[in-house]
């Protein structure tokens, strides 16, 4: 048992940091092997209401459920209707994919070792986005590395309903949700379950980095029953699928899975990319945390976000959902709290109210920088542990995002994070900030590369209607490419053919980004990955 103190600990750390993000609807559930220890809601279902979060709100479990597509596909290869070894194409026979290298498999698609593309939403059916990866290229041997790849486990969800003869949601109805006793979840978002679920929020702004200042809207809302990631759950429902995994693959009626099936679904098969904690098992994370085997998945999709987690050695299980603004690193802290309380370890203290315009070592980026031929200079002044950016006579306060990262709190500067580079002994030497860049005053650069014919052209706003990845930026900054992201992560494109290139530094990323038609000297579009998209009049 969790003691009372404990709990009270727990619930005043998930209020205090749900009133930090503004997340407006929170439920969290705590399962040990032997049943629930503790359930708790949080503020609104639906803020304009005002309506509570109930043990009966549903929520998104967004790419959590591809736990759950994996016990399917577990639970298919038990039955004999699926191979995990043979080729896809074997019970696809339509699927396709550029590749030089070995057929992929059910085992690839569950462990990520594919070498598909990560995937798009641009289509909300599963069946258009597997078609259009034939358009598309794998980027290295199947199982040899990890890639996590959405369009990986849609293609698991048709295969395995081609290999049983039954819909997916049939396959979670009878194989999972029965037996498990989740009887309020369901296999798909729908606008029949709408009224039943939390009210998720974006920023108004969703071609920049978020800002607590930006107003919230109502998060864009697509109805879809993909296999990676289309369930709705309660999080007393969610707890007991995580309590199945503390049963080793066992529930209240019996076995869901064979003792030969959960070490497959919980194998540490390859070390995890920067999507996966640890290592990747089948459907879920593979990893350690204080000192304990844990395994699990997180999930976040336009509105919601959640974390199935269970501690194998402590025997417990927390599944945390909510409405977003979701409260960063949240899930982290509650495991903190119940790992000490369990241990019977002093437990870690709240967090003090979080100081966004706080710079550690705020002096390292004062100074001037920028040359003649910048737009400009950027003057930045240091005043204790505030970082300001002189502009048009004011002063913008800095806020951290991340190392040598900071988001400008100004019109002019809101729509890129304001980045630093260090020279090797660790001294800030550069600064850039969109498709610009501004070498510290004094520090001498050798010139910038030509910049090829043609490049010209491709540098501005793209967008889609997909409420995933709806719009990003390609810069031209210092002769190269980049694509850049709405919250400030950049990606080098590296040339890879007409008017194409690799997304990412490495030889072995499979994302290709393709402009075109070019008319009148600029790019009208784009594909990335089989996902098109328009330039658009912003810039």
């Amino acid at each position: 048992m969790i003691p009372a103190a404990a709990l009270d600990h727990l619930d005043r750390l998930v209020a205090r940091r749900m009133a930090e993000a503004r997340t407006p609807g929170l439920a969290l559930a705590i399962a040990g092997r032997e049943g629930a220890l503790h359930e708790a809601t949080f503020g609104t279902a639906d803020p304009e209401t005002g309506a509570p979060v109930t043990p009966g709100t549903l929520f998104s479990i967004g790419s959590a459920g591809k736990a759950l597509a994996a016990v399917a596909a577990l639970q298919a290869h038990e039955a004999g209707l699926l191979d995990l070894h043979a080729p896809v194409a074997a019970v696809l026979p339509w699927f396709r994919v550029q590749s030089r290298f070995a057929p992929i498999t059910a085992h690839h698609l569950l462990t990520h070792t594919s070498g598909l593309v990560r995937g798009n939403d641009l289509a909300p059916d599963a069946r258009a986005i597997a078609w259009a990866l034939r358009d598309t290229e794998t980027g290295f041997p199947p199982g040899e590395r990890c890639h996590y790849s959405d369009a990986g486990y849609k293609l698991l969800g048709l295969a395995l309903e081609a290999a049983t003869g039954r819909p997916y949601g049939d396959l979670l109805r009878r194989g999972i949700f029965r037996p498990l006793g989740m009887d309020a979840t369901e296999p798909a978002l729908t606008h029949a379950i709408r009224p039943r679920m939390a009210r998720g929020y974006a920023p108004l702004y969703d071609d920049r980095p978020a800002h607590a200042s930006h107003p919230l809207v109502p998060a864009p809302w697509v109805e879809t029953d993909s296999a990676d990631g289309a369930i709705a759950a309660t999080a007393g429902d969610a707890a007991r699928f995580v309590r199945m995994l503390l049963a080793g693959g066992r529930g209240p009626a019996g076995a869901v899975l064979s003792p030969e099936s959960f070490r497959l679904l919980t194998r540490p098969w390859i070390e995890g990319d920067d999507s996966i904690w640890g290592h990747a098992g089948y459907g879920l994370y593979v990893f350690q945390r204080g000192g304990s085997a844990m395994v699990g998945h997180g999930g976040d999709t336009p509105g919601y976000e959640a974390y199935l987690m269970a501690d194998l050695d402590l025997g417990y299980g927390v599944a945390l959902l909510a409405a977003q603004p979701y409260p960063p690193g949240l899930i982290r802290g509650v495991l903190d709290v119940v790992q000490a309380a369990l241990r019977g370890q002093p437990l870690p203290e709240l967090p003090a109210p979080s100081d966004p315009a706080r710079v550690d070592d705020a002096a390292a980026y004062a100074g001037r920088y920028g040359t003649r031929t910048a737009p400009g200079a950027l003057v930045l002044r240091a005043r204790g542990d505030r970082l300001l950016l002189a502009v048009d006579g004011d002063e913008a306060a800095l806020e951290a995002r991340g190392p040598d990262r900071f988001y400008v709190n100004h019109p002019r500067f809101d729509r890129h994070l304001l980045s630093f580079g260090r020279d090797e002994a660790g001294r800030v030497v550069e600064a850039w900030h969109g498709a610009g860049w501004y070498p510290a005053e004094g520090v001498a650069f050798p010139p910038a590369p030509d910049v090829p014919a043609g490049w010209q052209a491709y540098p501005g706003h793209y967008r889609s209607f997909s409420p995933w990845e709806s719009n990003f930026r390609v810069l031209l900054r210092r002769g190269k490419l980049l694509l850049a992201w709405p919250e400030g992560d950049e990606e080098p494109l590296v040339p890879a053919g007409p008017a194409a290139f690799r997304v990412g530094e490495e030889p072995w990323l499979p994302e290709r980004l393709r402009f075109g038609p070019i008319v009148d000297g600029q790019a009208w579009g784009a594909d990335l990955s089989g996902g098109q998209y328009s330039r658009a009049f912003t810039p």
